[in-house]
């Protein structure tokens, strides 16, 4: 039996993007319930291949005894646009169909974040010396209103 294309969701998070994967079904039943891959192989294989700019990447080979996981490839660029085909084999069934690729950019949102940040704490850097400044000067100290004896100054 060839092993069905797992169902594939990507999102993408700052520099990397998380890679859901559901196993696909399997087509044996056993008392009239339809058995998973997990039930029948117990632990399965699987290939990521990741698609960018750069060409195509397969990365290493892992294992899952789940039916739905997720995994995360990071150091990736940001902004950049990324596709993934997830393959499915077992141990004693290497026969699988490669899902369709998925795509998705990474996202810079770190960066974006500090930006914001960036921008908010110089207006309030900015806002607190202006009131500052308007402190110092309704108290005197800058361009005093009222001019003093030459004896005093």
């Amino acid at each position: 039996a060839i092993l069905g294309p797992p169902e594939v969701n990507i999102t993408s998070c700052p520099n990397c993007i998380n890679v859901t994967i559901k196993l696909p079904t399997s087509h044996f039943r056993e008392k009239g319930k339809l058995l998973s891959l997990i039930d029948i192989y117990e632990e399965l294989d699987y290939n990521i291949t990741l698609k960018s700019l750069d060409g195509e990447h397969k990365r290493p080979r892992q294992k899952t005894t789940e039916e739905v996981f997720s995994t995360v490839i990071e150091e990736l660029y940001p902004s950049r646009n990324y596709c993934v085909s997830v393959e499915v084999s077992a141990s004693l069934n290497r026969h699988s169909t490669p899902s369709p690729w998925k795509c998705v950019a990474a996202d810079s949102e770190a960066r974006q974040g500090y930006h914001e940040v960036a921008v908010a704490g110089a207006v309030c850097v900015a806002l607190i010396i202006a009131v500052v400044l308007k402190c110092v000067h309704a108290a005197g100290f800058i361009l005093p209103k009222i001019s003093f004896p030459k004896t005093l100054v």
